[in-house]
């Protein structure tokens, strides 16, 4: 397939092999990476123990569901590693003859564990966002269920340009993937005719935020650094290490409403999303994890769904077959979005649409009416065939 090139998929077989339809068990893992690091702004954000998790065993007994009628079963292995024990766990996984592995990990380490796991096994990436992963730091094992920011960014530039808020004031965070975040934006800006009239950084001094900062600072410094910007229509932040983007709404000089980082905010699932049969889910996972479902939940749930389809429609057992069913054109999985998803065979990426949240409600969903495309409207959201620089 396009930018793909085929690797030795006949070793993928510890997990993927067997007679179809007889006693085949799949066996996968989730690996998520967690590092140390400032606690987030609100304490509402806190990490759950098992997020991510939770999702993974909700599509591990939906796949044991439908495998119940095909002769398969499915178990998976929760890991929480560090970046320090990451490439230790995930060598247990492969020698434990695990081939089918969803991570939720940084870029960075993203990449290594796709490097790691080599022809050995097949990686779903339910958590990075960078655009290089699916560009020049592709990898022929690994796809991605969490939307780029390339299609964040595009799902909210439409939403903004149907609401014909094409000035922008763009603030970006001084870390690296903040800038590229900003870089997604600005294309975005490009691509769909918005006009960025300013632009600025917004430097990481560090520090406790929630005990140093304080509403009181935070209601004098927020104006004062937004003033005196042009005239503009919506303020966008790009705020990947989640440092400033929450202090905006409502502290910004200019009366204008907020979006990217916070605010109206591009997200593959939000507990407020009931549409399409969504409430049923939601209801589901809540009755399991007596909590609300994250965005991690969710991909962690498509990723293993993914497996599960696949297993499913080839009858099971082949690796490879496995494998060219879920990049093909006949793969395509129903996530409570309105319609199937599929894969694009350029980079990875699973097309879907994008959700649009602010507050506690769904204020819309990309791609919007009238943004067209010669093959999938979902393909307006991304980086297309001819601009990709997947060639791995």
């Amino acid at each position: 397939m396009s930018g793909w090139k085929t690797l030795g998929w006949s070793m993928l077989t510890a997990a993927l092999t067997g007679p179809a339809l007889a006693d085949v068990n799949y066996r996968a893992a989730v690996i998520r990476v967690d590092s140390s690091g400032p606690l987030p702004i609100s304490r509402l954000d806190l990490q759950p123990d098992d997020l991510g998790f939770a999702g993974a065993d909700l599509a591990t007994a939906d796949n044991a569901t439908t495998g119940a009628f095909t002769g398969q079963t499915f178990e998976t292995v929760n890991v929480v590693a560090t970046p320090d024990t990451v490439s230790a766990e995930m060598a247990k996984l492969l020698d434990d003859g695990i081939t089918f592995i969803v991570t939720m990990a940084d870029a960075a380490t993203t990449v290594a564990l796709a490097d790691q796991a080599g022809d050995k096994a097949l990686l779903i990436n339910a958590a990075a966002t960078d655009d290089s992963l699916r560009g020049a730091d592709c990898r022929a094992n690994l796809l991605h269920v969490t939307p780029s920011d390339a299609m964040r960014a595009d799902a909210l530039a439409q939403y903004l340009m149907w609401k014909r808020w094409d000035a922008w004031y763009l603030i970006a965070g001084s870390h690296p993937e903040d800038e590229a975040l900003a870089a997604a934006y600005k294309r975005s800006a490009t691509k769909f005719g918005a006009q960025i009239v300013e632009e600025r950084t917004y430097e990481d001094t560090g520090g406790a935020r929630r005990t140093d900062t304080g509403h009181v600072q935070v209601q004098a410094q927020i104006p004062v650094f937004t003033q005196r910007a042009p005239d503009h229509d919506v303020m966008v932040a790009a705020d990947h290490a989640e440092v400033f983007a929450d202090y905006l709404p409502y502290h910004t000089w200019d009366a204008r409403p907020v979006a990217g980082s916070a605010g109206l905010i591009p997200t593959s699932w939000t507990p407020a999303m009931e549409a399409w049969g969504a409430t049923q889910w939601q209801n589901r996972f809540e009755e399991g994890a007596s909590r609300l479902a994250q965005e991690e939940d969710f991909e962690a749930w498509v990723a293993l769904r993914v497996l599960g389809e696949a297993a499913t429609r080839t009858g099971g057992g082949d690796a490879a077959a496995v494998r060219d069913f879920i990049l093909s054109d006949r793969f395509e999985l129903g996530a409570f979005k309105g319609q199937k998803l599929t894969f694009r065979d350029w980079d990875g990426q699973l097309r879907q649409p994008v959700l649009l949240a602010a507050d506690n409600i769904v204020v819309s969903v990309s791609p919007q009416d009238g943004f067209l495309h010669q093959t999938s409207t979902l393909d307006t959201l991304g980086i297309d065939r001819t601009e990709t620089e997947c060639r791995k």
